[in-house]
């Protein structure tokens, strides 16, 4: 059973709310539905001679203040209803069960007049009312068995959608993307497995198909690179043109022969 202390408290919790509620509706002039949508809110005379296309917009932010609107005024509903049950003395019981809510569910949704295990749980069943004239485009078509129509030989949907789909005959489904072959995040096909650091120096090689690829493309071509083989003078050690351990012999050859040999004066 709820205190003196707790109802009063929820009362005024309550108040607070549908007073902002009310202003909300009150300042936002419920939320701009009172005026015409096509010549208060877009300065037109009509609509007859604008594609629906056109105003996609304005038609989104109708239907959001739609939303908007029906949200607060079944905020106000909810809360007069709270209000009515501390005046008749039963706020804090399941108006289902007659069982009593938990504190901590009533701080929470101070609007609630059920327990958890009673809590609204309605799905809505509306649908647009333009479905009720709007058939599948090619769900079912005029000829179906279900219309009556057997053996029906005029011009329908099936035929239209026959007509037009004959034009759109792909042959490779899997290839749809404009440039699809084309190579993605490097240009030449040397940049596809080198990686460099955030400043372009090179950090190391992937391992790749296109690496290999690359590859037996210049032993076939009988190269060491795009660019053909190098000079003798070109030929380094960190450039990768020779073989490092033959490389690091040569340089100790030329070492040793460099070193001044002792004589006689």
């Amino acid at each position: 059973m709820l205190s003196k202390e707790h109802l009063e408290r929820f009362r005024q919790t309550l108040l607070e709310r549908l007073d902002a509620a009310e202003n909300q509706l009150e300042k936002n002039e419920n939320f701009g539905l009172n005026r015409a949508m096509a010549k208060e809110s877009l300065g037109e005379l009509s609509n007859v001679d604008n594609h629906p296309a056109d105003q996609g917009s304005e038609w989104f932010e109708r239907g959001k203040d739609l939303a908007l609107k029906r949200h607060v005024e079944n905020e106000i509903r909810d809360i007069q209803r709270a209000l009515e049950a501390i005046r008749e003395g039963w706020y804090g019981r399941c108006e289902v069960c007659r069982q009593m809510i938990p504190l901590e569910r009533l701080e929470a949704i101070p609007t609630t007049t059920t327990c958890v295990k009673h809590a609204h749980q309605h799905v809505s069943e509306s649908r647009p009312v333009e479905e009720s004239v709007i058939r599948e485009a090619f769900g079912r078509y005029d000829d179906d068995p279900q219309d009556g129509r057997e053996d029906a030989t005029f011009y329908d949907t099936e035929d239209a959608w026959q007509d037009v789909a004959r034009y759109n005959e792909l042959v490779g489904v899997n290839e749809e993307d404009i440039e699809a072959d084309e190579a993605r995040g490097y240009v030449e096909e040397i940049e596809g497995f080198l990686v460099t650091d955030l400043y372009g120096e090179e950090r190391g090689v992937v391992d790749s198909n296109l690496r290999a690829e690359y590859q037996n493309m210049l032993d076939d071509e009988g190269v060491i690179s795009v660019l053909g083989n190098p000079g003798p003078e070109d030929y380094t050690l960190w450039e990768g043109y020779v073989d490092v351990e033959e490389e690091r012999a040569r340089l100790k050859k030329e070492a040793r022969s460099r070193k001044p040999t002792g004589g006689v004066g």
